[in-house]
């Protein structure tokens, strides 16, 4: 009958405890337990004196109980999350919009930009691995056209795909914002030579990490600016489109 109780209790605590050693980082169960009950003196002295099979089931519940707990508490609540980040890219412009290059109907053109970004977490859903941020950038454009422009948009973010573990992927992708250039580049006047300064901006990236060191990313962004289908303007021009590779610190 002990056997048997001795089997039950290591079983039930076996599942919970793994658990919680992923979360709190330990190596073994028992460095686990260790941790999380051996600073309570009262129960390290229960825990020397478990000879009634009485005590030794009610350790056994106590154990179990108070690990649920723990594991019931969002992980994120033991993640580090990080909230800023600046990053840098560097692209080059192609000549359709993103629904264009996504099917391979893009050529591409004598003009760059170079760019620093920021991003603000201001939202984090805990039911999907989604969030919300707040993203601007800094831009510097030359080639065919020198230029600077600026730019703000909410940007989702999705974080949860099946390959997870062995590279942390993210989708980001912010459709309404405002870009505004200091000159009206040649690349966006219509026909007639007009054209705006301010217009929409859309961005789309994928973002790649380590998942161990998820501070640090690489990503890969369509940085689109447009009229939205003439809503801001009605000058014909598409606006201005830019493939780029760029690096984000997270802190």
């Amino acid at each position: 009958m002990k056997s048997i109780i001795n089997t039950a209790f290591f079983c039930t605590l076996t599942a919970p405890a793994l658990a919680a050693c992923k979360i709190y980082g330990q190596q073994d169960i028992s460095g686990c337990l260790k941790n999380i009950f051996c600073r309570s003196s009262r129960l390290s002295f229960l825990r020397k004196h478990t000879g009634s099979l009485q005590l030794r089931i009610y350790l056994q519940q106590l154990h179990f109980i108070v690990l649920t707990v723990f594991l019931l508490i969002p992980a994120s609540a033991y993640c580090e999350q990080y909230d800023w980040s600046m990053g840098v890219y560097a692209g080059q412009y192609y000549d359709s919009e993103p629904a264009g290059f996504t099917h391979g109907n893009a050529a591409y053109l004598d003009q760059y930009i170079t760019a620093v970004t920021a991003s603000k977490t201001v939202w984090r859903s805990e039911t999907f691995p989604m969030s919300l941020e707040i993203d601007g950038m800094l831009g510097h454009q030359f080639g065919l056209a020198t230029l600077q422009e600026v730019a703000i948009a909410p940007v989702i973010r999705w974080s949860s795909f099946p390959w997870n573990k062995i590279l942390q992927t993210d989708f980001r992708f912010g459709p309404l914002g405002v870009s505004y250039t200091t000159v009206i580049s040649p690349l966006e006047r219509g026909t007639n030579g007009d054209g705006n300064n301010t217009l929409n901006f859309l961005l789309a990236e994928l973002a790649f990490s380590l998942p161990q060191i998820k501070s640090e990313e690489i990503f890969l962004r369509l940085h689109h600016r447009c009229s939205m289908y003439d809503v801001i303007n009605n000058y014909g021009a598409n606006g201005e489109d830019f493939f780029a590779l760029g690096y984000r610190h997270f802190f």
